[in-house]
């Protein structure tokens, strides 16, 4: 068996991981999982690359906090036989001002990105926990760490900005952008499919549980709709997305909402699963019959439409739509309701391709192309750990 990295891409109760073999000049994958931490026992599930599975546990969180980790650890190295755990790739969701390009996770490393958790308060602590799990379990084990941010880092004026007083953007308040392991995949993705793709002005769907937008071309970020933090932008499961400030103040001086309450409502209580009353999970409210589910399935698409036609203006047309992440992969229903409100913008979807999950879905005559294409954070990652270890002399010699 090849050497190998692992990489994690903690969620906020599941963790996906993938193995994958490094010695090639891409990185290929052996097998992937997902570490469940929703309940007080973990469960663990691997399969290989053919869908065979390859491991099944679930076992009590023992008081460190370590949970399954040591298993894992345990079963990677074992089913490498003779390869090596070179190391653990980690997707972390907010780098900051400082952080955008991946780096070796050191102790003040850490510290580093533990200080940016008030600008992701869900996802940095989730991302950061499996790192200090395995730092105690294997302390020699190389683990590095590649920012969801990192893939708009150079966004410009004025797209970066707010119009707050310019001495906060100093203090490193603008907007970062996030999903952007998953939007440079499809960056790569794109010119794999056609090589006159990387240069179209294209905007990126990821819709999921998180949900955003990148409009991008040749390759770059020129905006996006998420913004310091990521509760900006479109509709999601339990976020609210863009929202009037003066909702916020409201809240605060009329209820009385704590800013503990208020992060709560934000992030936890609001978006598909506030509108609908039933459910965060889109798969449920399209099954449901209740006028509530509808509305929020209407909120959903007229936002994400919406904002692509902002997406198109900052690119100064459209030429190219690409729907990815979990919604936006599986659910036709969703990607037809949006193209239907972009239908005056000369967007025409084949419906037979779209139902079917083609990777190209736009009919005849579609003045835009339109793309199904999954996206894989986990491969982005592999690249960035296989770059950084290929330029350590002492994996150039392996």
């Amino acid at each position: 068996m090849p050497d190998a990295i692992l990489v994690l891409n903690a969620g906020s109760s599941s963790i996906k991981l993938a193995v994958f073999a490094v010695p090639t000049t891409e990185p290929a994958l052996l097998c992937s999982g997902l570490l469940d931490e929703q309940d007080a026992s973990h469960r663990l599930t691997i399969h290989d690359a053919s869908g065979r599975k390859l491991f099944d546990a679930q076992r009590p969180a023992d008081d460190g906090g370590r949970g399954l980790y040591p298993e894992i650890l345990h079963w990677i190295e074992t089913y490498l036989s003779g390869g090596r755990l070179l190391a653990v790739g980690h997707r972390i969701v907010h780098g900051g001002r400082d952080f955008f390009e991946p780096v070796d996770v050191t102790a003040e490393i850490l510290e580093a990105l533990a200080a940016l958790t008030p600008l992701a308060p869900l996802h940095q602590p989730v991302c950061l926990a499996p790192i200090r799990a395995i730092a105690a379990l294997r302390p020699g084990l190389p683990q590095i760490a590649c920012f969801d941010t990192a893939f708009h880092h150079h966004l410009a004026l004025p797209v970066s900005c707010f119009a707050i007083p310019r001495r906060f953007e100093e203090q490193g308040v603008r907007r970062y952008g996030f999903h952007g392991l998953s939007f440079e995949y499809i960056a790569g993705r794109l010119g794999e499919v056609s090589k006159a793709l990387p240069g179209k002005r294209t905007v990126v769907a990821h819709l999921g549980n998180g949900a955003s937008l990148c409009a991008m071309r040749d390759g770059r970020s020129v905006d996006t709709t998420m913004g310091l933090t990521p509760l900006d932008g479109l509709v999601m499961g339990t976020r609210c997305g863009a929202i009037d400030p003066g909702v916020l103040l409201y809240l605060q001086q009329e209820h009385k909402l704590s800013v503990a309450e208020l992060q709560d409502l934000l992030y936890l209580q609001s978006g598909l699963l506030g509108v609908s009353g039933l459910s965060a999970d889109m798969r449920v409210l399209l099954q449901s019959g209740s006028a509530a589910a509808r509305e929020a399935i209407e909120l959903f698409t007229f936002r994400a439409a919406r904002e692509i036609v902002a997406m198109a203006n900052t690119l100064q047309g459209l030429e190219c739509l690409v729907f990815t992440g979990g919604i936006g992969q599986h659910s036709s229903d969703i990607r037809r309701q949006i193209c239907a409100r972009l239908h005056w913008l000369g967007l025409r979807l084949d419906q037979a391709a779209n139902e079917a999950g083609a990777q190209s879905i736009h009919a005849e005559g579609s003045r835009v192309d339109i793309l199904m294409l999954p996206t894989s954070e986990e491969t982005s990652i592999a690249r960035h750990c296989r770059a950084r270890l290929s330029a350590r002399p002492a994996v150039q010699s392996t």
